[in-house]
């Protein structure tokens, strides 16, 4: 199981609360689910929901704690990884987001605040090739996704994978190799032409 630990926007847009909860356990496929600490797999991932879906989060258990714009659920989903929702105001508007943040970290909550702030507020709407990639991990259904196993290379078994539609055939490839072509294909119109942003 290849896991990531960087903080990173995993879906483009306003999650409904349908994508939301899909959203929650993305990695619902991973291999060995429940047997390992998958908690580097989910740290750091975070998307913008809609009001409604963060005040219904908020009353459907009592938070572990509220800190101003940010509250954390009770229920770990992973090790010390939990939902942390927050209600931030950027370029005047307040916005809604829900992350997974290590909370064996302190800081991780403000870090995770202050990465979606600076993210959310580039002045050029962009998207990184990491990014793209992401989304279309995350708006793909399951049936389509998984994990690589034993038809892979040893180095390469449980990294992610995507099933592709080429000219009358199909193949299962890694997610991180996707050419900018596939990529394409399989993201919303609105998201194939914005510029690529090199991550910094």
């Amino acid at each position: 199981m290849t896991l990531q630990s960087s903080i990173r926007k995993i879906y483009f847009g306003i999650a409904d609360r349908r994508q939301m909860f899909r959203l929650f356990d993305r990695h619902a496929q991973r291999p060995n689910r429940w047997e390992n600490d998958d908690s580097g797999l989910f740290a750091g991932e975070w998307f913008e929901i809609a009001r409604a879906d963060h005040d219904y989060m908020l009353e459907l258990l009592p938070p572990l704690w509220m800190r101003g714009e940010m509250f954390a659920m009770r229920e770990f989903l992973t090790g010390s990884v939990t939902s942390v929702f927050y209600t931030l105001r950027i370029d005047g508007k307040p916005r809604y987001f829900h992350a997974y943040c290590n909370l064996a970290m302190a800081r991780s909550p403000v870090e995770m605040r202050d990465a979606i702030v600076e993210r959310e507020s580039w002045p050029v709407k962009a998207i990184t090739h990491r990014e793209r990639l992401e989304h279309v991990w995350s708006a793909t259904h399951d049936e389509y996704r998984g994990y690589a196993g034993d038809r892979f290379l040893p180095e390469h078994r449980g990294k992610q994978t995507i099933l592709v539609y080429g000219l009358g055939s199909t193949e299962l490839k890694l997610l991180d190799d996707l050419s900018d072509e596939e990529v394409a294909a399989k993201l919303p119109v609105h998201l194939r032409h914005l510029p690529i942003r090199v991550a910094a």
